[in-house]
């Protein structure tokens, strides 16, 4: 079987979108798809919440006899998690460097930025309806034969209205 390509065999999402997202990621942001997912084990999870690797800079290189140079590895961080990765800036390079098994980051800069997607709005308060809006909605729905579909509607329509200023008013 050694050597036999696994057709039908069930291969797991992560493992495709990691063969398709890893030479763009390489080519765009200078990084790997590894060092994103691996993110919380090198940075621990008091600063992993709170950044994440944005990409590899890597020095420029005039010709191929110039020396090999360590590149910069950009993390976004948000608040306080900025001043400590900025104190504990040189384990996390060592971690990275562990990670990448050679000495490919010599510093990190750090961009203070919203890290995590915009927190979900509040929901607005919804003020109760009338019985006549009540009356109105039921009768709208009413004729629905399928019971979740009608109960959905009935939901989505007290929703609508509760947000509306009352008529009169």
């Amino acid at each position: 079987m050694a050597g036999k390509k696994p057709f039908g065999n069930p291969v797991p999402v992560s493992d495709l979108a990691t063969e398709i997202l890893d030479p763009v990621l390489r080519k765009r942001a200078g990084i790997s798809i590894g060092l994103v997912q691996s993110w919380e084990e090198i940075a621990g999870p008091r600063l992993a919440g709170r950044s994440r690797p944005e990409k590899i800079q890597w020095p420029r290189r005039l010709h191929e006899d110039d020396p090999f140079e360590p590149a910069v590895l950009v993390v976004a961080c948000e608040g306080m998690a900025a001043l400590h990765l900025q104190h504990e800036a040189g384990e996390v390079i060592n971690r990275v460097n562990a990670f990448l098994g050679f000495t490919a980051i010599g510093r990190i800069k750090i961009l203070q930025k919203p890290v995590l997607a915009e927190k979900a709005r509040p929901k607005p308060a919804l003020r109760p309806l009338t019985s006549a809006e009540k009356a109105k909605l039921s009768e709208t729905v009413g004729k629905i034969e399928d019971d979740g579909l009608r109960a959905s509607l009935e939901r989505l329509g007290a929703t609508i209205l509760g947000e509306r200023k009352p008529r009169g008013s």
